[in-house]
């Protein structure tokens, strides 16, 4: 099947299955030039690594032509007038763009559900949410509307609606993606990276996005790693030798030897979550030889109160270029609930500042939680758990807050960190998919790529 024949099954299934009531929900607009740009790709007689893939775009970030619009009344009429780099890279190596995907609002949220445009339904139970804020990544993936998807990772963002949804989802190795051309929820824990069908898939995704950018500040390729915190690099670090800064796709298909893996001990309410993790992962052990070694994270419970004062500052800072003068309306004035919320409480704590009152214990909070994972990671070589220590709720149900916390509490421990980690699927509870998370230390995300194959592969 060429390009063309395969993006016209996935247009007629957009068609039929995304349209509002009921229905999916998870595009937000779709590429007007597909058909011109799928037959450019089929008829080049050298194509690229992701030649005939159909992938879909978060809607926050841009693609030049079409809407970035953050799921937001804000930005419905911002045109993206380039690429992002990762899109750039994505058309070098002739991927199609077929559309932008639903998503919480600004990415603030945790469901789906706080979108402009409605909320995202969940492809394996259309009552139920799909999680956030790359929901519309996901769905689309899950309801077979693409081959792979890019969304962005906050907290959970891309895991958390990948193991709703059951399928792959990557948060890469903070800085191992370029986010020039995100518009960002909170520049200190946003990663831009793929959700697919299968590992193989989501690691091709990531091989041709992964890597330093010259547009991007905070860039770095994974063998020559300047730390962006806590502290400056070391002359040491200024001098290592280079490396490749890609990911090898043969290697991800190798079996990892001679692995300890750090199985996680945290309170999950739904025992019958976390049996599904531990059955499958005494069965990794039994077929690779793989140790198994029960941990605990110090500190792992403020991860929760750490996360939230720190995305709150720092999304009310990145919120403060919506003024309505420049491009879309003034945000104050046209966003919904949830966005206003964190910048309100943004602001009150900015207030609180000089006083060091949140957002500076924050973020000694977060240097304590850190060091504790730096740590870890040199008696293991990677940390499972499940993704979600929860179901997913039904769209529109009152939860508290403090329910709504818990699907992150699993998950924001790493874009702490700023590790890589990935979700895979793990098997279902009442045909809900379940998710298996996946964490290995920084600049490893080709070892977790391999230890999630092999897993997948049980």
């Amino acid at each position: 099947m060429n390009t063309q024949q395969k993006l016209k099954k996935y247009l007629a299934e957009i068609q039929k299955n995304d349209k509002s009531g009921k229905k999916i929900n998870a595009i937000l607009q779709l590429n007007p030039n597909t058909l011109a740009e799928a037959k450019a790709i089929d008829v080049k007689s050298k194509k690229g690594k992701l030649a005939g893939k159909i992938i879909v775009v978060k809607a926050n970030i841009n693609v030049k032509g079409l809407n970035a619009s953050c799921a937001s009344r804000v930005l419905e009429d911002y045109i993206s007038p380039y690429d992002a780099t990762v899109i750039k890279k994505i058309k070098e190596e002739d991927g199609l763009i077929i559309g932008m995907a639903n998503m919480d609002e600004f990415a603030c949220g945790w469901s789906g559900e706080t979108s402009a445009y409605g909320p995202t339904r969940n492809p394996c139970a259309p009552d139920l949410v799909a999680g956030g804020t790359s929901s519309g990544s996901a769905a689309s993936v899950s309801a077979g509307f693409c081959d792979i998807a890019l969304g962005s990772d906050t907290g959970g963002s891309i895991r958390v609606p990948s193991s709703h949804c059951g399928v792959v989802g990557i948060k890469p190795t903070y800085s191992s993606v370029s986010r020039y051309g995100l518009i960002d929820m909170t520049m200190s824990f946003d990663q831009i990276g793929p959700a697919a069908k299968n590992v193989t898939d989501a690691a091709l995704l990531l091989s041709v996005i992964y890597g330093r950018d010259e547009c991007d500040a905070i860039s770095q390729s994974r063998s020559n790693p300047v730390p962006s915190r806590p502290s400056a690099p070391s002359a040491q670090t200024k001098v290592r030798l280079a490396k490749s800064s890609k990911i090898n796709l043969v290697n991800v298909q190798k079996t990892p030897k001679n692995l300890v893996v750090g199985l996680l001990d945290f309170p999950v309410n739904d025992k019958r979550i976390q049996k599904l993790i531990d059955d499958k992962v005494e069965k990794a052990s039994k077929k690779y030889g793989w140790e198994i070694k029960k941990i605990k994270i110090p500190y792992l419970e403020l991860s929760i109160a750490t996360y939230f004062p720190i995305v709150y500052v720092e999304f009310f800072s990145a919120t403060r270029r919506f003024d309505g003068r420049r491009y879309g309306k003034k945000i104050e004035d046209a966003a919904g609930p949830e966005v206003l919320r964190r910048i309100l409480g943004g602001s009150e704590i900015s207030k609180a500042e000089h006083h060091g009152r949140y957002y500076n214990k924050a973020l000694k909070v977060r240097k304590l939680i850190s060091e504790e994972f730096a740590k870890m990671f040199k008696s293991v070589n990677c940390i499972i758990s499940p993704t979600v220590p929860r179901l997913p709720h039904e769209i529109g149900s009152k939860i508290s807050n403090e329910d709504m916390y818990s699907y992150d509490a699993l998950t924001l421990p790493y874009n702490l960190y700023g590790n890589c980690a990935i979700s895979i699927p793990c098997g279902e509870i009442e045909g809900i998919p379940v998710g298996m998370q996946i964490a290995c230390d920084k600049f490893e995300d080709e070892k977790m790529l391999g230890i999630a194959r092999a897993i997948e592969k049980i």
